[in-house]
């Protein structure tokens, strides 16, 4: 079996990709719609990678950088393509365009609850800090 094929969203691609999330990722944001998703991909059209098996969308990763530090989220691969190597592709290419951008390290936004997901980032070399907590605010009604 041949590895993804890995490559940049597009605006053609936000519906597929929302379509995807409901399937394969765990949890809802409040940017988990078009719009939300249209503007990160206005903003920086590297940021959602995309990972594509015989045409079908089969992961996806958000890498992120501010210019100051390296934002991981929505690392998700579709159940039945799962362990298959399909994150460790797409880490690495997020890992890959961060470090191209400047970034020295990656944080990644997992759930506390979705102990497959911490298997994955542990066994991509990531580890939780304890330490800090998330502190979050809507900004809008």
């Amino acid at each position: 079996m041949t590895g993804p094929r890995i490559r940049a969203a597009t605006p053609a691609d936000l519906d597929t990709v929302l379509a995807f999330w409901r399937t394969a990722a765990e949890g809802t944001s409040i940017s988990d719609d078009r719009d939300g998703v249209a503007r990160l991909v206005d903003r920086d059209p590297e940021a959602l990678i995309l990972a594509e098996q015989h045409g079908e969308l089969v992961g996806t990763v958000i890498a992120g950088f501010d210019g100051w530090r390296c934002h991981l989220y929505r690392l998700a691969v579709h159940p039945r393509r799962r362990r298959q190597g399909i994150a460790t592709a797409l880490l690495a290419a997020a890992e890959e365009r961060l470090v191209a951008l400047g970034g020295r390290r990656g944080d990644a936004m997992v759930l506390v609850r979705n102990e497959t997901a911490h298997h994955a980032w542990r066994a991509a070399g990531y580890a939780p800090e304890e330490h800090w907590r998330r502190w979050v605010k809507p900004l809008t009604g």
